[in-house]
C-alpha cells in the first residue's frame, strides 16, 4: 500500500495527497473547531463584559448617537447576545442557533461603525512616549468573526461540544 511517506509512492501523487488530502487524513483535523470556538466565544464574551462594565446606559448612548431604535433595549439585547452567545459558542452549544444573532451584531457593527474606516483593524498612527497610538478599527475583525461562525455552522462544533452530546442523546431516542 502506497502512503504519502512510502518510498514507492509516486512523487506527484504524494504532493497532491499532501496538498489536498492530508488535512482530511489527520485525526487531529476533527479538533480544528476547538480553537475557533475558544476565540469566538471568549471574544464575544469579552466584548459583552466590556459593555456591561462601562454600564449599559453608556452603550445605549452610543446606539442612540447611531440612531439605533430603542437604544436601551438594543443595548441589553446586544450585551446578552454577546455574553450568552459567546458562552454557547465556547461550550459548543446550539452553535447554529446562536450564530444568527451574533452574525447580525457583526453585520450591524460593520455597516454602522467600521465600514468608513476601511478594512484594516490596526492603524498605527504614531508612537509617542505614552506608547502606540492607533486610529479607529476597520471591519477586518468583524469579517474574521463572521468567517469563524460560518466555519462552525458548516463544519460543526467538533468534539467536546454540548451539541455533540445533544445529538447522541437525541439519536438514542430521548426525544
Amino acid at each position: 500500500m502506497n502512503t504519502i511517506l512510502s518510498p514507492a509512492a509516486d512523487p506527484k501523487k504524494s504532493l497532491q495527497d499532501i496538498a489536498f488530502d492530508l488535512p482530511g487524513r489527520l485525526l487531529i483535523a476533527r479538533w480544528a473547531s476547538i480553537p475557533l470556538r475558544l476565540i469566538v466565544g471568549f471574544g464575544f464574551m469579552e466584548h459583552g463584559f466590556a459593555k456591561l462594565s462601562k454600564g449599559p446606559d453608556a452603550f445605549a448612548g452610543i446606539l442612540h448617537a447611531l440612531a439605533v431604535p430603542a437604544p436601551h433595549f438594543m443595548a441589553w439585547a446586544s450585551i446578552l447576545t454577546e455574553l450568552l452567545g459567546g458562552l454557547a459558542i465556547l461550550l459548543g452549544a446550539f452553535v447554529s442557533l446562536v450564530s444568527l444573532p451574533m452574525a447580525a451584531l457583526l453585520l450591524v457593527a460593520i455597516f454602522t461603525v467600521h465600514l468608513p474606516y476601511g478594512f484594516s483593524s490596526i492603524k498605527l498612527m504614531a508612537v509617542t512616549a505614552a506608547g502606540a497610538q492607533f486610529g479607529p478599527p476597520g471591519y477586518e475583525c468583524d469579517l474574521l468573526y463572521l468567517a469563524c461562525l460560518v466555519a462552525l455552522v458548516l463544519g460543526g462544533s467538533g468534539p467536546l461540544a454540548i451539541d455533540g452530546v445533544l445529538k447522541k442523546w437525541r439519536n438514542t431516542g430521548h426525544s
